[in-house]
């Protein structure tokens, strides 16, 4: 039996919906490094709480946000794209729990590639002061310079690495 998904275009109208209603709604658009920075904080905050007021990463933000930084309306977006992706996988039947992979790379180098790709990522958000969504999609939202070269800069770096790492999938 072929897997379903749902049509890409209804899908990409849907999230262009939901990007108008959440700028409305909130002032600012969709992103999820935000999330991962305040539960970063309120971590370093609860076991070291004299570096979160002494190191300037830190200062900055519990010096203009009052308040836990897990109250973060970031940290309700991120915990509800959880449970609706595994909502959604339970419901369609894709839940599974196995590596995917290709086969000329093992499990490890697969697992290596995934975490190395995901601290990458990260720091990239932080320099570029956002993740794809936040940077890209919402900035594109608003017809952003940065947005637009976040783009472009995000789909170029994929197809040039694609052409240096496709024999390990195919």
């Amino acid at each position: 039996m072929q897997t379903k998904y749902m049509n890409p275009y209804l899908a990409g109208f849907l999230l262009g919906l939901l990007l108008i209603a959440t700028i409305y709604i909130t002032g600012r658009g969709l992103g999820a490094s935000g999330a991962v920075k305040s539960i970063t904080i309120e971590a370093v905050n609860s076991v070291a709480p004299q570096h979160s007021v002494d190191a300037k990463f830190f200062k900055e933000y519990t010096e203009t946000h009052e308040g836990s930084p897990l109250k973060s309306w970031l940290v309700f977006e991120v915990i509800g794209v959880l449970i609706g992706a595994f909502i959604s996988g339970l419901v369609s039947d894709r839940l599974n729990f196995k590596l995917e992979k290709g086969p000329n790379i093992g499990s490890k180098v697969r697992i290596f590639g995934a975490i190395t790709g995901g601290l990458l990522f990260g720091f990239g958000a932080q320099l570029g002061r956002g993740c794809t969504s936040g940077a890209a999609l919402s900035g594109m939202g608003v017809l952003s310079t940065g947005g637009l070269l976040t783009m472009v800069a995000i789909f170029g770096g994929a197809y040039l690495f694609a052409y240096f790492f496709r024999k390990l999938w195919l």
